[in-house]
């Protein structure tokens, strides 16, 4: 079991934007996780991190999410600059730095229905890849998503899932001592790590305010990645650990993503 975590212990001023810092909207936000065997991703990671496992009937699970969204106004966050809208999604698992305590996530690698994915594919060497990502959805006046569609036509993971929901958590997620907990976990993991294309260690850091993420069900998923990896098998895909939408909220993120010279 997880110890208590408090947002209020997590949450703080955001750090002044400068150079290339982006600053952008997420419309039609979703945390959709899975409980895995964390021998499936034994070797990955660097020794300086860790699976940050839960416990869940008697046994030692970790958890990666999958994030689709629609990226709306992403712009720069310092200077005018042209607003760009793209669908995308991320996968990350969550982790520990042994090194700091942090908790935080290993990236395995986003897909992005934009050209502008080439310059941080390219400049940066993220695992950034291609995919034609279309978003169906439509939510009540309270904003309750009477359907949320997401298709990802992608070689690197293809997707597709379609959730419902709009009611705020009430009940501790599996693995947690209680709902907060649950979401500082789930929701606000501020570092990511992962290998970059090249092979080396990158990080990056972002931003954002306390998210009013509402608890949603699952219709169907079909993660391709996760299949693929080994972590997540399409008839384990439709059994998730946890569903959480968001209509929109804003990050900031810190560029340029940085190397991790050394794991000391």
């Amino acid at each position: 079991m997880q110890d208590t975590l408090r947002l209020s212990n997590y949450l703080h001023d955001r750090p002044a934007p400068k150079g290339f810092d982006v600053v952008c909207k997420l419309q039609h936000f979703a945390i959709i996780t899975y409980a895995f065997d964390p021998d499936r991703f034994a070797g990955v990671m660097p020794e300086r991190f860790k699976l940050d496992t839960v416990l869940i009937g008697g046994e030692a699970r970790a958890l990666v999410s999958v994030v689709p969204f629609v990226d709306v106004d992403f712009t720069s966050a310092v200077y005018p600059f042209p607003k760009f809208q793209m669908g995308q999604t991320n996968y990350r698992i969550y982790i520990v730095d042994t090194n700091t305590g942090e908790k935080c996530v290993w990236f395995l690698g986003t897909t992005l229905d934009s050209w502008t994915r080439l310059i941080p594919y390219g400049l940066w060497n993220l695992p950034w890849y291609s995919g034609k990502v279309r978003f169906n959805c439509q939510q009540d006046s309270a904003g309750t998503y009477l359907r949320y569609a997401m298709e990802t036509e992608a070689k690197w993971a293809p997707a597709s899932v379609e959730l419902t929901g709009g009611k705020d958590p009430a009940l501790p997620f599996p693995g947690f001592p209680d709902v907060e907990t649950g979401l500082v976990y789930l929701t606000h993991p501020l570092r990511g790590y992962y290998h970059r294309r090249d092979g080396q260690l990158g990080t990056y850091h972002v931003w954002h305010k306390q998210l009013a993420v509402m608890q949603g069900s699952l219709v169907s998923a079909s993660f391709g990645l996760l299949d693929r990896l080994g972590l997540v098998s399409l008839a384990e895909q439709q059994d998730p650990h946890s569903v959480l939408i968001e209509p929109i909220n804003e990050f900031t993120i810190y560029l340029p993503p940085r190397i991790v010279r050394s794991e000391v």
